[in-house]
């Protein structure tokens, strides 16, 4: 990015006073207990099965596993996961698995 590009990100976000999320383009994610969830920001379902599901983020992935898990919804950039969620791991684009 320019530097004219960071500085005027800079002065928007003190302006407006904008969610970081919806600047940089980072994933938001809301856990209701351990039976549901819902991914803001996504990029995209890469694997899916009832164990585990693998959700491509802009600056990475992240990985869900569990038992019973079904994707209710899919709209825009917004998915929900239902079932019994057992893990969350969040790995940037440079991490090794």
């Amino acid at each position: 990015m320019t530097r004219i590009g960071r500085s005027l990100r800079g002065w928007t976000n003190g302006m407006l006073d904008l969610p970081q999320d919806l600047l940089s383009d980072m994933p938001r994610i809301t856990l209701i207990g351990n039976k549901e969830m819902v991914i803001e920001n996504h990029k995209g379902v890469l694997n899916f099965s009832p164990g585990q599901l693998t959700i491509k983020l802009a600056k990475g992935s992240l990985e869900i596993a569990g038992e019973g898990l079904v994707i209710t919804s899919i709209l825009g950039r917004e998915l929900a996961v239902e079932g019994v969620i057992g893990e969350i791991r969040y790995k940037e684009s440079g991490e090794k698995r």
